[in-house]
């Protein structure tokens, strides 16, 4: 009885946790879109869920200390911020409440090299807490502008896998994410210019008025996918550097919230300083 056991112990396991993903993902596509949908306060508080999560990894993983004292000082300055986003307050008294809170923390936290990890978990957090409400809120760009950047992180990711494990080739990074290659690379690109295009390209149909050109969109895509496939490699960097397999086991099939969110972060940090340039500091 033991020989046949392991193997459909072995078998079974790869095929509940894919089970566990895909449910998992379903999930979070779901919330993901409706609360976009909402836009308003549930959407800045799902974003603000997200990012609270994001730095409880970060200082759990880099071994920050005094590490709930820490996070809670960083967690009350990210609601902080998204209550004075949501209140309209200007991007100064946002920045200075950014600094006061990243201060404190650091003055809290031991050791020099805990203090930067900590002030730069904070940093790592509020961008996604406050980014995609930026961007739900943007005229001329709004939903639109979210679905685009759902659908050309996601996009990057499946293709990415899915032609990485079908061509195989040369490994784009094997010091830091040894599965990833230079095909899936490509497929990732490939697949974020063309779903990029389809949104923006169905927006119009749809009649939603935008300010978009076909060659603008598809190289501010591409720009978007080689960007989130930047930060995924960069968060496998810290995670091998931290010596963890995943941020947390929050997210059933998936790891943490930090795993999920790598590449969405990386692009939401160039659309925040894009917007940032573009509509000033006031």
């Amino acid at each position: 009885m033991g020989d046949t056991e392991g193997p459909a112990l072995a078998a079974q396991a790869p095929s509940s946790e894919l089970k566990a993903r895909i449910l998992s993902a379903i999930v979070m596509v779901a919330l993901a879109l409706a609360a976009a949908y909402w836009g308003g306060w549930p959407f800045a508080l799902f974003w603000l869920a997200a990012g609270a999560a994001m730095m409880v990894e970060w200082t759990d993983m880099t071994g920050v200390e005094p590490r709930r004292i820490v996070q809670a000082v960083f967690g009350l300055g990210l609601v902080a911020l998204t209550l004075l986003y949501l209140s309209g307050a200007s991007f100064t008294v946002g920045a200075v409440t950014g600094l006061v809170a990243s201060a404190v923390g650091a003055l809290l936290t031991t050791g020099i090299r805990n203090k930067l990890w900590a002030v730069s978990g904070f940093a790592y957090a509020a961008v996604i807490v406050l980014v995609p409400p930026m961007v739900r809120d943007y005229p001329g760009i709004g939903l639109l502008g979210l679905i685009w950047m759902f659908a050309v992180v996601w996009s990057t990711d499946i293709a990415a896998y899915f032609t990485g494990r079908t061509f195989g080739g040369p490994k784009l990074c094997p010091a830091i994410s040894p599965k990833k290659t230079w095909s899936g690379f490509v497929g990732g690109l490939v697949a974020a210019s063309l779903a990029g295009l389809l949104v923006v390209w169905a927006g119009g149909r749809f009649g939603v008025t935008h300010p978009f050109s076909l060659w603008g969109t598809i190289a501010f895509s591409m720009i978007a996918s080689i960007a989130s496939q930047i930060g995924d490699l960069g968060e496998s960097a810290l995670k091998r550097h931290c010596d963890v397999k995943d941020s947390s086991h929050l997210i059933p099939g998936h790891g943490g919230v930090m795993d999920r969110l790598d590449g969405f972060w990386a692009v939401a940090l160039i659309i925040g300083i894009v917007l940032l340039v573009t509509h000033g500091v006031a």
